[in-house]
């Protein structure tokens, strides 16, 4: 504990007191490049902390510090083996009105099974089906 009280009660008040910070506005302007380049660490420093506790305190913060989004797969188990899943439907053949799947959670897919509900609910999504419905002439 003393090397650490030692920077707290010595060090740091005699490094922030042999800085030039000036008593008005008007002598920022009046600092020589010696002075400036003096004034870099400590603002670095202040820069720092600040952002890492901002980070810390703000929870939708997006910083190098935060929780980013992991890059996890949409498709976990349908046709893998393809390099591509292309299905394709001729209007004629869909009826009056069917229901497309786009989570990729449906056992019946390409065709919404109602699986969207249960991911919507694990994951805070809010997807749900392509519904294409003929138009009544």
């Amino acid at each position: 504990m003393e090397p650490i009280s030692q920077v707290v009660k010595v060090t740091l008040p005699n490094y922030l007191s042999g800085l030039p910070i000036p008593d008005s506005f008007s002598g920022w302007f009046k600092l020589g490049v010696r002075d400036w380049v003096s004034l870099v660490p400590f603002g670095a420093a202040v820069a720092g902390i600040t952002y890492m506790s901002y980070i810390a305190f703000c929870p939708k913060a997006k910083g190098f510090y935060s929780k980013k989004p992991s890059k996890s797969l949409i498709n976990l188990d349908i046709q893998k083996e393809d390099a591509k899943v292309v299905h394709s439907f001729d209007v004629e053949d869909i009826g009056e009105k069917a229901a497309f799947c786009r989570c990729w959670r449906s056992k019946k897919f390409p065709y919404c099974d109602g699986a969207h509900g249960a991911h919507n609910k694990e994951t805070g999504d809010n997807i749900g089906p392509v519904c294409i419905q003929r138009k009544k002439n």
